[in-house]
Order: structure tokens, then C-alpha cells, then sequence
């Protein structure tokens, strides 16, 4: 029989814990580098952001799907000597999972300052999809199951429970393309981002068919790339350069009764986001109304959609309306993945989600707004292309941000953090 999570450990940890640095390489495809050297790089440059040495720095985690490298390479090649390190497996509701682990971590004493890492070769080597110059697709493991049903890629499996709520709901192709088109507007003004172009609802539903009803422009771009954070006390946060996103609350990897053939039981429109508020925002003491900006997952357009509808953000049904609403633009109630996220700006398993939001809570987004002389942007606000006279991306009064975690439908993780 399952009981209900006690709630005192979550409030007891609530703003315990802060990010005090973040770090990744550029957005590539075909690297030229192994994953080691991505991930050194993104780790330094999470280092110089924080303004920690090497030796200040005892713990590290990492999302070591495909073809990534382990903790203890990465941390001897930094100079890092580590009194706790983990590399899991798990999908892209990893990063907001082992930002709990590492707090986990600090709190029972292993250590006192983590780096949590991913790194990929997410193009030019290992493709989720199958292709790529080291993939391959072993029929083994739960793929004996699924591979019989033709679910080789992340796209076959999510398809079922994309084309059930358009046929529960009347969601069309169009209203969630939107998320597309936003997101295209919010990466034309990231220097980062792979994908710069804006793009229209037409562009989206006359790209072609990958697997219905994902087109090509639903699907998030793969690209080789490492990303970094760092996570430590608030006690030692306000030691470092910047001023720490605070951690209000977290929640990892959770799921449906079952991740599989997770429609046998619930309905198979329904995700895991469905469950994980109830954690996350007793955690966090706040609600979806106190949420000003969100990091959802979009590896699909069809992803941030479901998400956002099952966290309470809007009814359940009317996630269609709630993304084709303009409410995600920059502008907008609650803008959504202000970098461009997995759709533009490149794919990260959601750590570059993270980032963003740290940055847009320190004020500090990189665009295209001049700089004063100690290098801070000033920021226009206006949200414009740069070629118009825009090129900003930092939301204005931003207080607490909610990254939504993805692996599956079945499961997710999530993250809220509130400025420092």
C-alpha cells in the first residue's frame, strides 16, 4: 500500500539550498570533441560563473546516457578531488532529479558542494533515435517489449498519448505549433541558440511528417553540447560571485502507476506532471499562480503542452487554448522557455532549461541588448527581432521560476527556485 510523503522533510529543506554557478559549451553539430572535453569545458566555464576553485568543490553527479563521460575522468581533469560522486541513467528527468539527489547528498554530510553535469554528442554520435556514427538500437531490455509495437524513437513512443488528447479534447495541430512559433521568437534573440529563425503555425504543420501528428518543426533539434551547474548551501552560497537561485522545492522522477504501457492505468492523456504537483508545490509552498516564468520540456511541441496543462497551469483539456493563448511569449503572464529551449536553442535533457532560468533570476540573460562598462546588459525589454530594434529576452520583476522535467509520459521531475 502507498502512503503519502511526509511534508516535513520538503519544508524543512525549502530554501535551503541555492545554484551559485552555471556553465555550458556552445550548441553545436558534429563537436569535434569527446564528451570528456565538452563536459571539462562546461564545468569550468560553471566554475569562473560562480567564482569557485577547484578545491572548494567535493561532489559530482551526472545524466551518463549514450556516450558521456563519468564523474571521477571529468573531476580529475579539473582538479577536483570528490568525496561523493554518482552517474545515472534516466532520461531527460534527470537534471531536476539530481539537483535533489545533490541536496540530498550535502544534507546527510557526503560532501558539500556538487556539480551536476550532462554532456552529449547528441548529434554527431549517439542519436535517441537510433542513427548516428556510434548509435545503434539493441532489441533488449524494455525495447523487447516496445520495439514490437515499432516505438524505437522518443517520437513513436509519446505519439499515442499526443493523438489521444486531440481525440479527448479537440487539440489541434495548429494551437500547438504555437509553442513552436514562440519559442522560435524567444531563440531569434539568443546569441546561443542553434535555431535562430522565426517561424510561422504554417511553417510548423507543412513541415513534413515524422510520426503522426509530430512534424518536423514539433520536434526538438539535436546537438552536441555539455551544460553545468553547481549546487550548494545557502550558508556558502552568498560566498561566491553571484547571487544564488534559491531552491524552494523539488521533485524527482515521478510516475504514473506504470511508465511502460502507462495508459493501462489513468487516462493516457494524463502525465506525470498530474502527480508531481502535489509534491512539488507543497514542497515549495507556493502554487501554479505564484509561477511567473517556466521552463517546460520540449523534446515535442505536444511535451510543454501536456505538461503545463497537468501541473494546474491551466484545465485539464484546455492546454491547447493555454499555449495558443500568447500567454509563453516573452510579454506575456508566464513566459516559457525564454532561451528557445530543445525546440531552438539545443538539446540538453533539460539542463539548459535550468540554466535559463538562473540566469533570468539573476537579471543576467545573455541577448542582444548593449552592455554597460562592466559588461551587464541593459535591458530594452523589447522583445522584438534584433534586425526591428528588439533583441531582448530578460523578463522585468522576475521572483520564482518552475522547470518541468521530462522522460516519458509516465515520468517527470520538476524544479523551483526563487531569486536570491
Amino acid at each position: 500500500m502507498t502512503t503519502d510523503i511526509d511534508a516535513t522533510a520538503g519544508k524543512y529543506l525549502r530554501d535551503k539550498y541555492a545554484i551559485i554557478g552555471v556553465g555550458e559549451t556552445t550548441y553545436t553539430r558534429g563537436s569535434g570533441m569527446t564528451t570528456r572535453a565538452l563536459g571539462t569545458w562546461a564545468i569550468k566555464n560553471a566554475m569562473d560563473d560562480a567564482g569557485i576553485p577547484a578545491s572548494e568543490i567535493d561532489g559530482m553527479m551526472s545524466y551518463s546516457g549514450n556516450d558521456s563521460t563519468a564523474s571521477p575522468m571529468l573531476a580529475g581533469d579539473l582538479g577536483i578531488r570528490l568525496n561523493f560522486y554518482m552517474d545515472v541513467q534516466g532520461g531527460g528527468s534527470s537534471s531536476e532529479a539530481l539537483i535533489g539527489l545533490a541536496i540530498g547528498a550535502i544534507e546527510a554530510g557526503m560532501c558539500e558542494t556538487v556539480v551536476v553535469f550532462r554532456s552529449m554528442n547528441g548529434f554527431s554520435q549517439v542519436r535517441i533515435g537510433g542513427t548516428g556514427a556510434r548509435a545503434s538500437v539493441p532489441v533488449g531490455g524494455d525495447a523487447l517489449h516496445s520495439a514490437a509495437y515499432g516505438w524505437f524513437s522518443a517520437g513513436q513512443n509519446f505519439s499515442p498519448t499526443f493523438m489521444r488528447h486531440m481525440y479527448d479534447y479537440g487539440t489541434t495541430p495548429e494551437q500547438v505549433a504555437m509553442v513552436k512559433v514562440i519559442h522560435s521568437e524567444h531563440a531569434s534573440n539568443n546569441p546561443k541558440a542553434y535555431y535562430k529563425q522565426r517561424v510561422t503555425v504554417e511553417d510548423v504543420v507543412n513541415s513534413r511528417m515524422i510520426c503522426k501528428p509530430l512534424h518536423l518543426l514539433d520536434c526538438c533539434v539535436e546537438t552536441d553540447n555539455a551544460t553545468a551547474l553547481i549546487v550548494t548551501s545557502v550558508d556558502k552560497a552568498y560566498d561566491y560571485r553571484n547571487t544564488p537561485a534559491r531552491i524552494l522545492g523539488v521533485a524527482g522522477r515521478v510516475c504514473k502507476p506504470r511508465i511502460d504501457m502507462h495508459f493501462q492505468h489513468g487516462p493516457i492523456s494524463t502525465v506525470a506532471g498530474h502527480y508531481i504537483k502535489d509534491i512539488i508545490y507543497r514542497n515549495a509552498g507556493v502554487g501554479p499562480e505564484d509561477i511567473q516564468c517556466t521552463g517546460a520540456y520540449d523534446a515535442f511541441t505536444f511535451t510543454s503542452m501536456l505538461q503545463l496543462e497537468d501541473y494546474g497551469f491551466c484545465k485539464k483539456g484546455e492546454g491547447g487554448d493555454y499555449v495558443s493563448s500568447g500567454i509563453m511569449r516573452l510579454g506575456g503572464e508566464r513566459p516559457n522557455n525564454t532561451s528557445g529551449g530543445h525546440l531552438c536553442e539545443g538539446y540538453t535533457h533539460g539542463m539548459n532549461m535550468i540554466i535559463e532560468n538562473v540566469r533570468q533570476l539573476r537579471g543576467e540573460v545573455d541577448c542582444y541588448c548593449p552592455q554597460d562598462d562592466q559588461g551587464k546588459r541593459i535591458h530594452s525589454y523589447n522583445y522584438a527581432p534584433p534586425e526591428e530594434g528588439g533583441g531582448c529576452r530578460q523578463v522585468p520583476d522576475l521572483e520564482i521560476t518552475q522547470n518541468l522535467g521530462w522522460a516519458m509520459p509516465g515520468t517527470g521531475s520538476s524544479l523551483i527556485m526563487r531569486k536570491g
